[in-house]
């Protein structure tokens, strides 16, 4: 792992790095990471590690709950260039936009590649990071993320031993997803936006029930995925800090 810059702003350190090809950032309270959970956030397809969203949860979590937060660009988002079939599956959800034709089939299979190359680099990140020694191996992990963050983080999470929870939002479901998530037994939080018109509901709750975690909670809320309400950032906050050992009156922001 090779950090390239380096900002402070609001308490927050600010880390790019780069890992074999993988770009990323790596967000870190100012005051210093003894004990701090490790969170890993996943972006949503067609956006990226810096998304503003992203952004300011990251922010959010290091500064009232002295989390440490990673983020990498998926394949060929970001700063990572995308290939020729990686473009002919963009190119298609923007026809199928055009067109008012559904673009859940499309999505779906985007995303199952995409998270297919993502999970081994997700975990590779995760041994770069556990070697730095402000984060160690000791850190609870967990993963937070949307749609296209969903689908990698499930997959993630059902091979991967270190990730203790997961909060996640909207997403494409198909059966392919459902059985991954009947090989999930870790605290889970999902929140469906109900409003979402690309996004079928009795899919996101056959979801929900398909989870094998004794933990798992299930909130619906009004609007669509990009309009999540500031009370529901902070019920996922909330979520990690139970979850990963660190009270929300631990730290102050």
């Amino acid at each position: 792992m090779h950090f390239i810059s380096e900002t402070s702003s609001n308490g927050v350190v600010e880390r790019h790095f780069t890992l074999d090809g993988i770009t990323g950032v790596l967000w870190t309270p100012a005051s210093g990471t003894a004990g701090a959970p490790l969170l890993l956030s996943g972006h949503s397809g067609g956006m990226h590690k810096k998304a503003p969203g992203l952004v300011a949860d990251a922010f959010r979590n290091v500064t009232t709950h002295g989390f440490t937060v990673a983020a990498i660009d998926a394949p060929g988002h970001g700063d990572r260039p995308r290939n020729p079939q990686d473009q002919q599956w963009s190119d298609a959800i923007h026809r199928a936009r055009r067109e008012g034709k559904p673009i859940a089939p499309v999505v779906i299979d985007y995303n199952w590649s995409l998270a297919g190359r993502a999970v081994p680099e997700w975990q590779a990140t995760l041994d770069a990071l556990q070697a730095l020694p402000e984060i160690g191996i000791e850190a609870p992990i967990g993963y937070g993320g949307v749609n296209l963050g969903v689908v990698t983080g499930l997959r993630l999470a059902a091979v991967e031993p270190r990730i203790a929870a997961v909060s996640f939002g909207g997403v494409f479901v198909d059966d392919a997803l459902i059985e991954v998530a009947r090989r999930i037994t870790i605290p889970i939080e999902y929140r469906i936006p109900w409003d979402e018109k690309e996004f079928d509901n009795e899919s996101a709750v056959a979801l929900f029930d398909a989870f094998a975690s004794k933990e798992k909670t299930l909130h619906a809320y009004p609007g669509r995925h990009n309009q999540v309400p500031v009370y529901e950032r902070g019920g996922s906050a909330r979520f990690f800090a139970h979850h990963l050992g660190r009270d929300t009156d631990t730290v102050s922001g």
